[in-house]
């Protein structure tokens, strides 16, 4: 979702506020947590259903240092850790006050922020990577297409001093192979998501970005599902281990579950 900026200056009176996030009223903070430049993390309530998770905004310089981003990072892991249901915003949240926090995000938005952490509550957001085993790979790419088996056999036996006269070929060789990853990442990113989806309230696949990438994809999981999906999971890293490593993240702040509105 988007998130409010930070102010152009402090406000007379007031203390700049950095947001993590919206939380329930009363929501218990864990107490060995601290945000950016280890300031103190507190609650910020209207008399609505929700608070804002805030800190002092640091003074005298800019945001976005790698601590920053840590920090930020840190206390929403704290909440999704405790158990405690987060709606989370992106890095770089700020407004001028605790008071704005409350008349410019809290009032007006308590029903919405309410609604999403209904569906949020009581689910964690885990994230499935996979990736091909290449070697593996290029040697079913092989067994299974004899034009790449025969042209990279073709390229292995041409002298190093006449390697530039096949420049074109080991281009086409390249191509080849590529298109035969991208039909088989198809398929067996295909497969893994379908083997862990039953277990999953949602899910949020990504475009793949390497080559050698099969899928990355987050799951809503409910909390008292999470064993049976990360069985799901297991079975599937197993049944494709020769060929497939498979990793799963979490649980993470729920940021695929959010609407970006």
């Amino acid at each position: 979702m988007t998130t409010p900026q930070p102010p152009d200056g402090p406000a007379p009176g007031g203390t700049p506020q950095y947001v993590y996030g919206v939380t329930r009223s009363g929501a218990a903070l864990p107490d060995d947590v601290n945000g950016l430049d280890d300031l103190p993390v507190t609650l910020v309530e209207d008399g609505g259903v929700c608070a804002a998770v805030v800190s002092d905004l640091p003074r005298g310089r800019a945001l976005g240092e790698r601590a920053d981003l840590v920090a930020h990072q840190r206390v929403l892991n704290s909440l999704v850790d405790a158990g405690t249901v987060v709606l989370p915003f992106r890095f770089g949240a700020a407004l001028a006050d605790r008071a704005a926090v409350e008349k410019e995000l809290l009032a007006g938005n308590s029903e919405r922020f309410g609604h999403i952490l209904d569906q949020l509550d009581g689910k964690v957001e885990l994230r499935m990577k996979a990736t091909y085993v290449q070697d593996a790979v290029l040697r079913e790419i092989m067994a299974a297409d004899p034009e790449i088996a025969e042209l990279s056999r073709r390229l292995r036996e041409v002298p190093p001093d006449v390697a530039d006269a096949v420049y074109y070929d080991r281009i086409r060789l390249g191509e080849l192979i590529a298109q035969s990853m991208e039909r088989l990442c198809e398929v067996d990113g295909r497969a893994l998501l379908d083997g862990a989806a039953p277990a999953a309230e949602a899910v949020a696949a990504k475009t793949p970005v390497r080559e050698e990438d099969v899928l990355d994809a987050s799951f809503l999981v409910r909390a008292d599902r999470r064993a049976e999906f990360e069985q799901a999971v297991d079975k599937l890293a197993r049944d494709h281990a020769d060929r497939v490593k498979v990793r799963l993240i979490g649980p993470l702040p729920p940021y695929d579950f959010v609407p970006e509105e």
